[in-house]
């Protein structure tokens, strides 16, 4: 997915098939975790969808925490929160020492959403 800004310029965004549908909202994983990036504690992040009986799918994130630093579920949904629209907002981060990721180190997505049998694409 790209957008164009208003000189030509183009920027790649996301991946469609990473695009999460929350309450008919679209959200793109890459926005809520260049939010939580800058959490001091946030060591790494990869957002989800997962799916969601009321809203279609919530948003989830998995995180990684830098060595000794400590944060909480409610303090990484609050930081969100106070950045991002609420549809946006995680409902629920899921603490991992590291992200799973390919040999490259990018990190699987795919292998996240199976975790919770939410995977659609």
């Amino acid at each position: 997915m790209a957008i164009v800004d208003e000189d030509g310029w183009v920027y790649l965004i996301d991946r469609i098939k990473d695009q999460i549908n929350s309450s008919g909202y679209k959200v793109w994983p890459r926005e809520v975790e260049d939010v939580l990036y800058e959490h001091p504690a946030v060591r790494e992040v990869a957002v989800v969808g997962e799916r969601d009986d009321y809203r279609g799918e919530a948003v989830v994130a998995y995180v990684s925490l830098r060595s000794n630093a400590t944060a909480s579920q409610d303090d990484l949904i609050a930081f969100a929160r106070e950045r991002l629209a609420v549809y946006k907002s995680p409902r629920r981060v899921e603490f991992l020492d590291d992200l799973p990721k390919t040999l490259t180190g990018k990190i699987k997505r795919r292998e996240l959403r199976e975790r919770h049998g939410s995977d659609s694409g």
